[in-house]
């Protein structure tokens, strides 16, 4: 990652919501919209890299079978696992993507907030993962701020833009506003409707 893990360390210093995901109505508002654009309702298995502290991850498992959520940040991961421990289906673990991308396949893979932390070349590296994992019924949802900051040498913009061109996917479904940007690919372009057979 281009921001350095001290610039987590130093995050998860000052609390164990540095984000506010528990006490943000922007952000729990972004879980519903998350959860909502997803278009199936059950899921096999889940990527979740980036968990930080297993907010969303404690949604997502309630929608899959099995959840493998991952953070880079060993104190994320502590308070990832805590949050989940009632979740016998979610395993938490210490990852860096792309470098320690799991080598199985998932019919799910969530990007949130974490792919525009990453340098130009580990992000095509997370593309070419994403690509070599996703099953053939798979989904790809990415989530991104939209506002600049420092740490992030990415856009959401940049992001999303790369992995609508490296993934092979198609696009399912967007949802944007001033702050977040939401993208949801799939290797089957059939829409919600469809795969249930009303179109």
């Amino acid at each position: 990652m281009t921001s350095t893990e001290s610039y987590f360390d130093a995050l998860y210093a000052e609390g164990d919501d540095p984000w506010g995901f528990r006490k943000r109505w922007y952000e729990r508002r972004k879980r519903l919209l998350t959860l909502a654009m997803l278009p199936r309702e059950r899921y096999r298995h889940a990527f979740e890299p980036g968990c930080a502290n297993g907010e969303l991850s404690a949604q997502l498992a309630l929608r899959c079978d099995r959840l493998l959520a991952a953070d880079l940040n060993e104190t994320a991961v502590e308070l990832a696992r805590t949050r989940v421990a009632e979740l016998p289906n979610v395993r938490v673990e210490r990852r860096s993507v792309p470098h320690d991308w799991p080598a199985t396949q998932f019919d799910l893979i969530v990007l949130s907030e974490v792919a525009y932390y990453l340098a130009d070349a580990d992000l095509e590296g997370v593309c070419a993962c994403v690509s070599r994992s996703l099953a053939q019924d798979g989904t790809l949802l990415a989530c991104h701020w939209r506002r600049a900051f420092d740490e992030a040498p990415q856009t959401a913009a940049q992001v999303h833009a790369l992995l609508d061109a490296r993934c092979g996917l198609t696009r399912l479904a967007r949802y944007e506003d001033a702050d977040m940007l939401l993208d949801v690919w799939t290797r089957d372009a059939r829409s919600v409707a469809e795969n249930e057979g009303l179109a």
